[in-house]
């Protein structure tokens, strides 16, 4: 059949081995592009490269932002238990793989061994020889280089597979590229629900603990790391840490570092700190040896201040174990972002918590307040129409139960009194307030007394008595309250705090009195414990002694006890 005049000459056809590989190749070229994930993107071109080549091995290393090095390092062909027998991966600083990241040029090369550039395989490594090495680009820059080994049937790597090579490659960097894309804003995405979390935990009113808890939690989990910390200034100097999360935290909750240490003052000065391996450097040896002990299993950290509007708040730390991967400068501009939404949300959840505590102040001052100026002065001026009362009355029943009465207005007056000072103490200092100890004292006695002893405080005992008095003071009334139980058999017992005193110097001081209706102290009894007293009081510049019974047949002891405030 002839050519009809015109018509171009039609190609010749390809062999079928050749159209084969063409095949293999676009259908290469498809299933590259197919991930979104970067890491199964990149275990996708090993693999391809591997079966367009007829390679026993593939390997893709990734290298790293200073270009010095490889970051990553993803294989095809050796299996896992032989990866864990080799150990740690290449680090791309030596040997042909680092002579491709100075370098990258494709390399062919018939036997890897004989190469002047050959720097030897670590133990438990498969035998390779043939070697064929091309770099991958995305978007112009080298992202890292695409590696094959061992051809199949013993042959050397031949120009034809390099070309295949170069075209999967570059097809590869466009679905890297898009990878890269989709894996930034996963990423992003993460770290802001991650910064969301962190902000909910610290305003919701929960526990401080917890919600600092929350935020090592999250801090791990969007960094990939094998620990989180978070610290806070301790208040003998230095950052405590106050949050951790790790597989194995050992005992470091509490720990404080101290403001000498190096990495220490670099977050107080609102410094970033990264380290390529913690446990190599040295200035994580010099912390306390619980943290030191932790950070000999970190690799890549990130030391960053808690910071906002120019104030530190604390420090946060996000550690790898050693061996990982470094950190990316995305990873690390992230990381930077969420500590400073950290450490804007911990500035407003202090805020709130002022705020509250504003409220509670303001409602306490009210209450005592409306204590003073209405309450005490109605019973003020109820006990003066009893007293009144009492004095014209001619009926003595009538007068002594009109005098019980006022004395109980004048009791009930000093307990409304002390809880007016009690409203207008701080409540941080409730728990180690002198007024708090004595109460803790009384509870404490009742159990082998068999009931709780009558309390009255006069005078802002919690503001007055200084801690060495008080702690005299508590001492005496521990005294006073054991004889009460081991020798008075008493049925009741009344304790009165009064810091209104004056002693015969002229000095202000604080007497305790401690009286029951027991059997008194016999003529001729054990005072071993009274005379502790004396000499407690003594050696303060005060005095101790003791006064008749209060028992309404005359029996009973009143122990007094007073010293300098």
């Amino acid at each position: 059949m002839s050519q009809s005049p015109g018509l171009p000459t039609p190609p010749p056809s390809l062999p079928d081995a050749q159209a084969g590989r063409l095949l293999r190749l676009l259908e290469a070229v498809r299933t590259v592009g197919s991930e979104l994930e970067l890491h199964s993107t990149l275990d996708r071109i090993c693999e391809t490269a591997a079966a367009l080549t007829d390679a026993r091995y593939a390997a893709l290393g990734v290298v790293d932002e200073e270009g010095e090095g490889l970051s990553d390092f993803v294989f095809h062909g050796v299996d896992e238990e032989t990866a864990r027998r080799i150990g740690r991966r290449p680090d791309g600083h030596h040997g042909v793989l680092g002579a491709l990241i100075h370098d990258p040029v494709p390399l062919l090369i018939e036997d890897v061994t004989e190469d002047p550039r050959f720097y030897g395989f670590p133990e438990h490594h498969p035998p390779m020889r043939t070697f064929l090495g091309v770099p991958v680009r995305v978007q112009g820059e080298i992202f890292g280089n695409l590696y094959l080994a061992e051809k199949r049937g013993g042959g050397p790597f031949g120009q034809e597979d390099l070309d295949l090579v170069r075209v999967l490659a570059s097809e590869a960097g466009i679905a890297i590229g898009h990878a890269r894309l989709y894996e930034a804003a996963q990423q992003r995405e993460r770290w802001i629900d991650g910064s969301v979390a962190v902000t909910t935990a610290l305003l919701s009113g929960q526990d401080t603990d917890d919600a600092l808890q929350v935020v090592a939690e999250q801090a791990r989990r969007l960094s990939d790391s094998a620990a989180a910390l978070v610290l806070l200034p301790a208040d003998e100097g230095g950052l405590e840490i106050v949050a951790v999360s790790a597989e194995r935290p050992g005992r470091v909750l509490g720990t404080v570092v101290p403001a000498e240490n190096e990495l220490v003052r670099e977050l107080v000065d609102g410094r970033v700190v990264f380290l390529q391996d913690a446990a190599a450097d040295p200035r994580t040896a010099t912390e306390p040896q619980a943290v030191a002990r932790l950070a000999r299993a970190w690799g890549p950290t990130m030391m960053l201040p808690l910071q906002s509007e120019g104030r530190v708040l604390g420090g946060l730390v996000m550690a790898r174990a050693r061996g990982g991967r470094a950190f990316t400068r995305a990873e690390r501009v992230l990381a930077v972002q969420f500590a400073a939404q950290a450490a804007l949300a911990l500035m407003m959840a202090e805020a709130q918590r002022d705020r509250e505590r504003l409220a509670v102040y303001e409602d306490r001052d009210r209450i005592a307040r409306d204590l003073h100026d209405l309450v005490i002065q109605r019973l003020f001026a109820t006990g003066m129409m009893l007293e009144s009362a009492q004095r014209r009355s001619v009926v003595p029943e009538v007068r002594e139960g009109v005098g019980k009465a006022v004395d109980e207005l004048d009791t009930t007056i000093q307990e409304i009194r002390t809880a007016i000072f009690a409203l207008q103490q701080n409540p941080a200092e409730a728990a180690t307030s002198l007024r708090t100890r004595v109460l803790r004292e009384l509870t404490t006695a009742a159990v082998p007394l068999g009931f709780r002893p009558g309390h009255r405080f006069v005078g802002p005992v919690d503001t007055l008595v200084g801690e060495l008095t008080g702690k005299n003071l508590l001492a005496a009334l521990r005294e006073a309250l054991s004889n009460a139980f081991r020798h008075a058999n008493a049925s009741r017992i009344e304790v009165v705090v009064d810091a209104t005193v004056e002693l015969p110097d002229g000095t202000p001081g604080v007497r305790l009195t401690v009286a029951d209706d027991g059997v008194g102290v016999p003529e001729g009894g054990r005072r071993s414990g009274l005379r502790n007293l004396k000499r407690r009081a003594q050696s303060l510049g005060g005095d101790s002694w003791i006064e008749g019974g209060i028992g309404e047949n005359g029996a009973g002891t009143t122990v007094v006890w007073q010293a300098p405030q």
